[in-house]
């Protein structure tokens, strides 16, 4: 049971870094954007592709965090013992983000939308990285029962590494889905922007996974060897051709099926991983079955985690569907009865 729900905490973690880094990366290309005038049309596709589904995404992460202090809290203890700070930042970052976000698409006065899309755009980029920082510092063996908070804990070549890793790949997302938006949405010019971009994030991701190979042999020995061999290593060969494909796609200009490899991608990156460090949560000191909590504790949480996987489950494919369809339209200001302000416009 315990294996069962460390799995679930794995998927968990696949699904967020799939539909949350789409997130992320459309925040990445909107800081990169440009100006107010340069910028304006790639902003105005990120605000329409993103206003449905964003702040969904969100639910993968409560997910985890419910399994993680349920499952297993010896492991939930060490890791917010010693990683409080990056976490804390992240967290930070998820709620600037909103914040920023929904503010500046209210926001009518160009020096506001400004301001909310620099707080908007910059916590897009800090929040994964931090996130990347956390994953590589337990991946580094560094995490243990008992480690005491310090910048040795996340600010090491591995986390570095991890979070570089993860503004990458949600970059490469954000780009990939972005380019199917634009034709949704009647942008052909940004089609190519966005391919374009997409494209360039890829080659980052490989640039920086070639780097990670001496870095994880000399920082994370223990992961590297899973990376390196059986399943994780078939995994991470499956992973780079869904990569490679996705690059084949845009090639060729189809950007629907570029969607489901890019996902594939990094879902099975994120699984290589897992299949890398079993049969630990924290390498090397504490496997699956030391950090589980009770046996009737894990039989619990794996039946509300089927309740919830059948009730939430289908609204949320639902949901990414229609609005893959475009069935799924923004309210205007005569749906919220929103007032134009004195001083619009400025």
């Amino acid at each position: 049971m315990a294996d069962l729900i460390a799995w679930v905490m794995v998927l968990a973690i696949a699904a967020y870094a799939c539909a949350g880094g789409t997130d992320y990366g459309a925040g990445f290309w909107d800081l990169l954007a440009g100006g107010a005038e340069r910028g304006k049309r790639p902003r105005w596709l990120i605000d329409h592709a993103m206003a449905p589904v964003w702040e969904v995404n969100n639910v993968w992460l409560i997910f985890l965090l419910v399994i993680m202090w349920t499952g297993f809290p010896t492991m939930f203890q060490a890791v917010f013992a010693a990683l409080w700070l990056p976490l804390a930042l992240a967290a930070v970052g998820l709620v600037l983000r909103g914040a920023g976000f929904a503010l500046r698409k209210q926001s009518r006065r160009l020096a506001q939308r400004r301001v909310y899309g620099a707080v908007f755009a910059v916590s897009s980029l800090l929040t994964p990285f931090f996130l990347g920082a956390v994953l590589g510092g337990i991946a580094s063996g560094r995490i243990a029962l008992g480690t005491t908070a310090s910048a040795e804990a996340w600010a090491n070549s591995t986390s570095v590494l991890a979070g570089l890793l993860a503004i990458a790949a949600t970059a490469f997302l954000g780009a990939v889905f972005l380019c199917s938006d634009a034709r949704r949405f009647g942008a052909d010019d940004l089609v190519d922007y966005f391919r374009l971009r997409a494209l360039v994030a890829f080659a980052a991701v490989v640039v920086l996974a070639l780097i990670g190979l001496p870095v994880t042999h000399d920082d994370a020995r223990y992961v590297w060897e899973g990376l390196t061999g059986g399943l994780g290593l078939l995994l991470i060969i499956l992973a780079g051709v869904c990569g490679l494909a996705t690059v084949l796609l845009l090639l060729r200009r189809s950007y629907g099926w570029s969607r489901y490899t890019s996902v594939a991608s990094v879902a099975l990156t994120v699984g290589a991983w897992g299949f890398a460090q079993r049969p630990y949560l924290l390498p090397t000191s504490l496997t699956v079955s030391e950090a589980a909590g009770a046996a009737h504790t894990l039989r619990w949480l794996a039946i509300v985690t089927v309740i919830a996987i059948v009730l939430v489950g289908p609204a949320l494919v639902l949901l990414y569907r229609l609005d893959t369809q475009g069935e799924l339209q923004p309210l205007t200001d005569a749906d919220t009865k929103a007032a134009k302000a004195r001083g619009d416009n400025l």
